[in-house]
């Protein structure tokens, strides 16, 4: 079966076993998979910015 290309943040969040806020700290500080705000003001993360974010994070450990 295919991954999606675009996840929505809930997925995103069930993936990395991470809460929404813990989440949005991330990215407060400019830590987090770049987001796609889309015009329905839905939110996304290409899977492939997670996977090069996750594989930064991997490489750091």
């Amino acid at each position: 079966m295919a991954r999606p290309q675009m996840l929505k943040l809930p997925e995103v969040l069930a993936e990395l076993n991470m809460s929404r806020a813990a989440f949005y700290r991330l990215r407060a500080r400019g830590l987090a998979p770049k987001l796609i705000k889309l015009p329905n003001h839905q939110v996304r993360v290409r899977r492939a910015d997670l996977d090069i974010w996750l594989a930064r994070y991997e490489e750091a450990a």
